[in-house]
């Protein structure tokens, strides 16, 4: 039975968020300080001001109007510092939410211009994640993207520097960006030779392009994750394999409506795949493109799809086995999140309407 949970209630609510970029989820005001201390000017003097520079905003179209946003903020995270200080404070973003564990992925090939190599990226996220794990206790690792459209060379050191770092705070790989244009199977080399460098992956797929993308990225490139998925429902073959060989789907509501991978929310496929026995999990994707939290998500979802708190909560725990940790670590957070949703339950018992 759907039940009407309080917005206080949702946010204490114990999460997840294995989908979460680090340059979408910079905070304004952090952009701000940064073009302060070195000296560069910014085409607005508040932070409601600066917003539409970093927000997608209802004009929208397409996934390639919402990575525009990116162009903006991608010149402030060039040292070593800012990708520390972006790191930190996405951990705590994810605190004030309630978050026990989230993965955040950033293209270490985007953060070179100044001098930086992808191993010392890596090293800068990784260490701004373990500084917010000590300060807010949630437990953070990151993901490194390759990208669509980048050469060979380019993301086979990417694929390179993150098996170096694997176990030491990084978790997997990631494929991203212009998916219609760049077709998975130009990337089989970098993702064979993951695969031979024990590196599990994650690829963003069925968000710009339909079914035949989901299918490459879990049979071409060994995809033990699906980044969005929302377009591979018209083909009951490809759903059928993700049912099969239980391939987690990374959704990412809020953003999927703005790049227009589904029309509306009436047509957002959450309850259509969870029927068919795929299992997917709840993601913001972008902090401040998508202007969301992942209380914001779940609250999107409950006044949509009408999930009651015991829904929720197995969204929630998809995420939590569908996470990139070794079994022993996943064990402790599974035994974490079903402590903390037994709490949460119970209190919330009290606050929901009959």
């Amino acid at each position: 039975m759907s039940q009407n949970i309080s917005q206080d209630r949702l946010k204490m609510m114990p999460k997840v968020d294995l989908h979460l970029h680090l340059d979408g989820s910079i905070k304004p005001e952090t952009i701000m300080a940064l073009a302060r201390k070195s000296g560069v000017s910014l085409p607005a003097n508040s932070v409601e001001e600066l917003l539409p520079y970093m927000k997608a905003d209802k004009g929208c179209l397409s996934l390639t109007q919402y990575l525009e946003k990116f162009d903006f903020v991608s010149p402030f995270l060039q040292t070593a510092e800012a990708l520390e200080l972006a790191a930190f404070e996405v951990v705590e973003q994810a605190a004030e939410h309630h978050c026990l564990y989230i993965e955040v992925r950033f293209a270490p090939q985007l953060h070179t211009r100044s001098g930086l190599n992808a191993d010392e990226v890596i090293a800068a996220v990784i260490a701004g994640l373990n500084r917010g794990e000590a300060s807010f206790g949630v437990k953070a690792r990151c993901i490194a993207i390759c990208l669509r459209g980048h050469t060979g060379e380019m993301n086979l050191e990417v694929v390179k520097a993150a098996a170096r770092y694997m176990g030491h705070g990084l978790v997997a790989i990631d494929l991203a960006g212009a998916e219609a244009a760049y077709p998975a199977e130009l990337y089989s080399e970098e993702f064979r030779l993951a695969r031979e460098l024990g590196l599990p992956a994650t690829i963003h797929a069925g968000e710009a392009a339909g079914a035949e993308s989901v299918r490459e990225a879990v049979l071409g490139l060994n995809a033990r994750r699906i980044g969005h998925g929302i377009r591979m429902r018209d083909n009951s073959e490809v759903m059928s394999l993700i049912a099969e060989l239980n391939i987690p789907l990374e959704l990412c509501p809020v953003s999927n409506l703005q790049t227009k991978a589904v029309e509306s929310w009436e047509d957002y496929p959450l309850r259509y795949y969870m029927d068919r026995g795929i299992t997917v999990t709840v993601n913001t994707d972008n902090l401040t493109v998508s202007d969301t939290t992942i209380t914001k998500e779940y609250s999107e979802l409950c006044e949509h799809f009408r999930l009651s708190a015991e829904e929720l909560c197995g969204l929630v725990m998809n995420g939590v086995k569908s996470a990139f940790l070794p079994e022993g670590e996943k064990e402790e957070l599974m035994k974490k999140m079903a402590a903390s949703q037994a709490a949460w339950l119970a209190a919330a018992s009290t606050s929901t309407s009959p």
